[in-house]
């Protein structure tokens, strides 16, 4: 799984070796839990797009938002509170940074306009507030959510069994690929965990000490991670979010005899174990998926308490033009070097507008016809919004254009998964630097 740094001369090879995310700015994302079972009833609306639109419009409240000369609507989704709200500010972030990239260009003449909702990391509330988008607003699209857990609720609550369009900006369990209705801009975890599976066993350790998360992406990336590592599992338990101590957790990894730790959780909860293990003198090898890895996790551990440890975290295409060009809007806009999270939302919004911009009519049925299409390889690379629609012209179709995404190729496939491109960090003198890469 781990790959080297040659690289060939296809543009798409590239970026498998060298798609990584800028390190300025690291976060990770998680899963939530529980599902309901409430069920929207849909309310489209049309208004045709841009490149291949032109439908009747057949306006409804929501939606359109002012007939055939109003914004087009959609929804997000996010986690603006909860334990997952650092991600959901980058996620907001790369949010209005795409859309200032569509309406500074528009959509045949309209702009796009998004209603966001806040899931609270939870998923109950995200149901609530998928349901509010979708049966009050009457959006044919959602983008969301942040968690897996509260992304499947989401799916399996609201939008299953309905024409509205739903694509995650950053949910990775592998459980998600069970359902085929519901995109994701992320890659699937089953790729983190079969890389530390090989890391782990490449580093010589053949037995580890495996705490997950109890939820939708703990259970999904342990399983995938059980499925791959030829080794022993000493220490097999979930943990609760939130709590404010985990040292039941520590001392059951310790007393494992394990040498090597693997975290399969949030970095709040991940602070508070490794500042256990710290204080209490556990030592081991750490390892770590996706969401462990944080700015503000190394500002509230013990300098040096972590250095050696390596993660596996999904990567964006630093090495194209438009990736750059957004990390440098971004920096300038907000101080800071973007995440993937950053980039996998700004590449929701566009995907979106491109949806709407090739579609018949601003309906979810007709979106659902075009939202994979735009990304496909059978048509002209196109690298921002701005370069898809002068290759859409006023009668372009979904295929006629292949959409690069800053986070790289998307490429849904049948499963609604795209493209995946992951990189290793280790944390050397308490800061995180990429030591390889790996292929999805």
């Amino acid at each position: 799984m781990v790959a080297n740094d040659d690289t060939g001369p296809n543009r798409r090879d590239v970026l498998r070796a060298s798609g990584l995310a800028g390190l300025g700015g690291l976060a990770g994302l998680a899963g939530c839990v529980s599902t309901t079972d409430d069920e929207a009833t849909e309310t489209d609306t049309s208004g045709g797009g841009g490149g291949g639109g032109g439908g009747e419009d057949t306006e409804s409240d929501g939606g359109s938002g002012g007939g055939d000369s109003g914004p087009y609507t959609i929804g997000m989704v996010n986690s603006l509170t909860g334990s997952l709200s650092a991600f959901g500010q980058r996620n907001q972030r790369g949010k209005e940074l795409a859309l200032s990239a569509v309406n500074d260009v528009g959509i045949g003449g309209r702009d796009l306009e998004i209603i966001e909702e806040d899931s609270q990391s939870e998923s109950q509330a995200g149901v609530s507030a998928a349901q509010k988008l979708v049966n009050q607003d009457g959006v044919p699209f959602v983008i969301g959510a942040v968690g897996s857990g509260v992304s499947l609720a989401i799916y399996q609550s609201v939008i299953q069994g309905t024409d509205v369009v739903q694509l995650s900006q950053n949910s990775t369990s592998p459980d998600l690929t069970d359902f085929p209705g519901l995109l994701r801009m992320s890659p699937t975890g089953s790729t983190q965990s079969s890389g530390l599976a090989d890391i782990i066993s490449e580093d010589g350790y053949d037995s580890v000490a495996l705490a997950w998360v109890n939820n939708d992406y703990g259970q999904g990336l342990a399983e995938a991670f059980r499925e791959s590592f030829d080794g022993e599992i000493a220490y097999d338990q979930p943990h609760d979010q939130g709590q404010s101590s985990y040292s039941s957790t520590v001392s059951g990894m310790a007393n494992s005899g394990a040498d090597a730790w693997l975290f399969i959780t949030y970095q709040p909860e991940f602070t508070t174990m490794a500042q256990e293990a710290y204080s209490n003198g556990y030592e081991a090898q750490f390892y770590g998926a996706d969401s462990v890895a944080g700015p503000d996790v190394l500002g509230n551990t013990p300098e040096g308490s972590l250095d050696g440890m390596k993660i596996v975290t999904p990567s964006a295409a630093i090495d194209q033009d438009n990736y750059q060009a957004f990390a440098s809007e971004f920096e300038s806009e907000y101080g800071e070097a973007p995440t993937s999270w950053s980039a996998f939302a700004y590449d929701c919004v566009v995907t979106a507008a491109l949806s709407i911009a090739t579609a018949d009519e601003f309906t979810g049925a007709a979106l659902q016809e075009t939202v994979r299409d735009v990304t496909r390889p059978e048509g002209e690379e196109v690298f921002t919004f701005a370069e898809a629609m002068d290759v859409l012209g006023d009668d372009g179709t979904p295929s006629d254009i292949d959409y690069q995404g800053v986070s790289g190729p998307i490429d849904f496939d049948e499963n609604g998964d795209p493209v995946g491109f992951l990189q290793i960090l280790t944390v050397e003198n308490h800061e995180y630097s990429q030591t390889g890469t790996i292929e999805g």
